[in-house]
């Protein structure tokens, strides 16, 4: 299947690719951060909920016990599949933030997890103010990888010399269009502490999911994992990582 042009090439053909990593050895996201989600969103059954860049539900499957509506967007087939099978009562819907097919002022509240980085910033937030209603909450979420753990850090050094001009949420370059918006309040961080406890095979399984990474050829990927698989320690492997909860609210 030929990439989404309406993609960043490197999510269009890295995403599609590393579906099986992405589900290994991404991590959820900790109580906490959901239990912030559902209060801040107001996420009760009668409501709708917007996910952008939904990619395999790892949020959506967390958020859905909350019993509001959840209309999913993703526009990587592989991650709509996985999508499909980890949350069957989730409205998906094939597109871009950039264009939503959605009426205007039909959606209560939005959210995106580890995605808002690859979005056009000003397009997105255009269409945002199109679909939601005056006042919905907005939520950008991200797990950041915890870099004062020497190995966590020794990964980064390994994968950054790969990544080009792959957007990222460290750059904030995503957060420039709050500040040229009227339609949204500014942005707050809240942010949580998070271990996620998980196997060294899975944490191999993390870097590989990662875009740019999954684009190499075959033997420059094999090699990047055969170096995860030097610097992370052992058997089970305590990955940390600083949980990001950014939120706004539609003016």
């Amino acid at each position: 299947m030929l990439p989404d042009p309406r993609v960043h090439p490197s999510a269009a053909a890295g995403f599609e690719r590393a579906v099986g990593d992405y589900e290994r050895g991404r991590p959820d996201f900790p109580d906490a951060a959901v239990a912030l989600l559902v209060d801040e969103l107001g996420l009760v059954a009668g409501r709708t909920l917007l996910e952008l860049g939904a990619g395999t539900g790892k949020l959506t499957r967390l958020l859905a016990p909350s019993g509001t509506r959840i209309v999913a967007v993703e526009p990587v087939a592989a991650m709509r599949a996985a999508l499909a099978r980890n949350v069957t009562d989730a409205e998906i819907v094939e597109a871009v933030a950039e264009d939503l097919p959605l009426d205007d002022g039909s959606i209560d509240a939005a959210v995106a997890a580890q995605a808002f980085h690859w979005f056009d910033g000003p397009r997105t937030l255009r269409e945002l103010a199109r679909v939601l209603r005056p006042g919905a909450g907005l939520a950008l979420v991200w797990n950041v990888r915890d870099e004062s753990v020497p190995w966590i850090r020794g990964i980064t050094e390994l994968i950054e010399p790969y990544r080009r001009d792959t957007p990222s949420h460290r750059s904030r370059r995503w957060a420039a269009a709050f500040d040229t918006t009227d339609d949204f309040e500014p942005l707050t961080l809240t942010a949580f502490p998070y271990l996620h406890r998980t196997t060294a095979e899975a944490a191999v399984a993390r870097v590989l999911s990662i875009s740019f990474i999954a684009t190499l050829p075959d033997a420059e990927r094999r090699h990047v994992a055969d170096e995860v698989r030097r610097i992370v320690p052992d058997g089970e492997v305590a990955f940390s990582y600083r949980t990001e909860i950014w939120t706004s609210r539609r003016r």
